[in-house]
């Protein structure tokens, strides 16, 4: 799979700079170009190898700092896009827009030409269209949710097409839906494995069906789509036999899709030594600065005791001490969230120890240890051998697992009214078991006068954390306004060294408050705004309301 890195910058040019001229109509044999270049099953994998180039990296990671569940030390892009800071001239506004219509416009031109490889069988020829099919879907995916109402181009542009105006939504989300139906009827039921190692599947092109179905409120869609991914029974949840550490391996290199353990992950952005690395590992727990994704008190909250009831209604949950709270939790809380006792990579704690073994946060930025604003660090993604090294994390990304699709599954069936216990012990029960938690039983959230929705929302929020989706699901079940609140940390008074967070701003219940004056106004938050440099090209795109 090392072709679809390299290849895809040549690829792209070749597109991008083809000629129609009548007088060029005849192009030299010596030389590749658009018009002699799809005649073999080589040139068409190359083609959709170079497609796998604009599928999302770390970079699925990095929009988890839209949500609520961590806080950048420093402003960032998707921190201003977060806290509703920002204006329609904010670049990455601007680059989700072209990078998302690159893909779509690669796809485009795969699609186009595809079928001039007439020595390719017609299986094997609709097979790649399928995986630029799903690729091509990412994009809308992503277009659809950051803007709403955008431009549908499914060939390459024309002077009419790039300067037209948007269409709507729900037009893009039918087609979309459609082109992935399409795909799974071409794409092989089994995991990928061998040279195909990473590439699209049938159960990928239906995992993606049913989230974007989910995002977009058509749950009878979502659930069908989900339910065929399991009636395949091709995937399962990672599982190495150690419950207390199943969850958090997935998320290091034992779960590399690689190692041929892992029949969970269903979309990844692979990554290799030496070749195509990032540096996730080190931001989580950076050993001289301060960490980059800090979990806030909101996530941490979000666990479960383990007798499945909220902090707020267990007898089990005391916070006397920052040991008090890992205790008694749903096991993901400690596979997610770093807990006293575990081994870390970032040197000198709050004790001012370096033993390998985490049990105090740090606050003093003294550059000998990983210092912490909210008083939490994630575990989640840490690969410990890689955090002493700057950009040599070689982790999978996961983007789409079979988790998720357990759990859009469980969720449709209760927006649609037919959730039944049975449902949830083929779904969310499955992600519990792999951690030894107590069940969700309907007939206990009754009685304990707890909201289904509410737990259904809980569970998707903890097992999916920091993997970039919480913003995407606080848009659509319209909960912007947890947005605009403090993000807050610990207690202040649970800190080792007092005077390290003196300075430290905290609320009325002593919490330390990291980051406020955020906002958030509705309806104009739940979509961006339309990028300045694209209205400036197109004014017929029209800009979103409120902006």
């Amino acid at each position: 799979m090392k072709n679809k890195f390299i290849f895809g910058l040549v690829f792209s040019t070749m597109l991008l700079s083809s000629c129609n001229n009548d007088f060029l109509d005849i192009a030299p044999r010596d030389v590749l170009s658009n018009d002699n270049f799809w005649e073999t099953e080589e040139q068409l994998v190359l083609a959709v190898d170079a497609l796998y180039a604009n599928v999302k990296a770390k970079n699925t990671v990095d929009m988890e700092n839209m949500g609520d569940n961590t806080l950048w030390p420093s402003t960032t892009a998707y921190q201003q896009i977060g806290s509703g800071v920002y204006g329609h001239d904010l670049p990455t506004l601007n680059t989700e827009w072209t990078t998302q219509y690159q893909a779509v416009r690669q796809a485009n031109a795969f699609l186009e030409n595809y079928n001039k490889a007439t020595s390719v069988s017609t299986a094997r020829r609709e097979a790649l269209a399928a995986e630029a099919r799903v690729i091509r879907a990412l994009g809308y995916l992503f277009l659809t949710s950051f803007f709403g109402d955008v431009p549908l181009v499914t060939t390459t542009l024309t002077i009419e097409e790039v300067y037209g105006p948007r269409n709507p939504k729900e037009d893009v989300i039918d087609f979309i839906l459609e082109d992935l139906e399409l795909a799974a009827t071409h794409l092989p039921a089994e995991i990928p494995s061998g040279n195909n190692l990473g590439r699209m599947s049938k159960g990928a092109a239906l995992g993606l069906k049913a989230r974007i179905a989910l995002y977009n409120g058509r749950y009878d869609i979502a659930e069908k789509a989900a339910k065929d991914v399991m009636d395949l029974k091709v995937y399962q949840l990672f599982n190495t036999g150690d419950p207390t550490r199943n969850y958090y391996e997935l998320f290091t290199y034992k779960g590399r899709l690689a190692n041929g353990l892992n029949k969970e992950t269903m979309i990844a952005r692979m990554h290799l030594p030496d070749i195509l690395m990032h540096n996730l590992s080190r931001e989580i727990q950076v050993p001289d600065q301060v960490i980059r994704w800090n979990p806030t008190k909101s996530l941490v909250d979000s666990y479960l005791m383990k007798d499945g009831l909220p902090i707020d209604k267990s007898e089990l949950y005391t916070e006397n001490s920052y040991a008090d709270i890992f205790k008694n939790r749903d096991p993901r809380m400690t596979q997610t969230i770093l807990s006293p006792g575990a081994a870390w990579g970032g040197r000198v704690d709050g004790r001012n120890v370096n033993d390998g073994t985490f049990v105090e946060p740090k606050f003093d930025n003294d550059r000998r240890g990983a210092v912490t604003i909210t008083g939490y660090y994630f575990t989640k993604y840490a690969e410990i051998s890689t955090i002493g090294q700057v950009g040599r994390d070689h982790n999978d990304i996961h983007l789409l697992r079979y988790a998720e699709v357990l759990l859009t599954y469980a969720e449709a069936r209760m927006e649609q009214g037919k959730l039944t216990q049975n449902d949830l012990d083929i779904s969310i029960n499955l992600l519990r078991d792999r951690v030894g938690m107590k069940h969700m039983e309907l007939s206990e959230l009754a009685n304990h006068g707890l909201d289904v929705r509410e737990e259904i929302r809980r569970e998707r929020r903890v097992e999916l954390a920091l993997e970039g989706q919480r913003w995407f699901d606080l848009m659509r079940w319209k909960q912007g306004s947890k947005l605009a609140e403090d993000v807050k940390g610990m207690k202040k008074s649970w800190a080792a060294n007092q005077s390290h967070v003196a300075n430290f701003a905290q609320d009325q219940n002593g919490y330390i408050v990291a980051f406020s004056g955020r906002t958030f106004v509705a309806p104009r938050n739940y979509l961006w705004p339309v990028p300045l440099a694209q209205l400036q090209l197109n004014p017929n795109l029209g800009q979103n309301p409120g902006w």
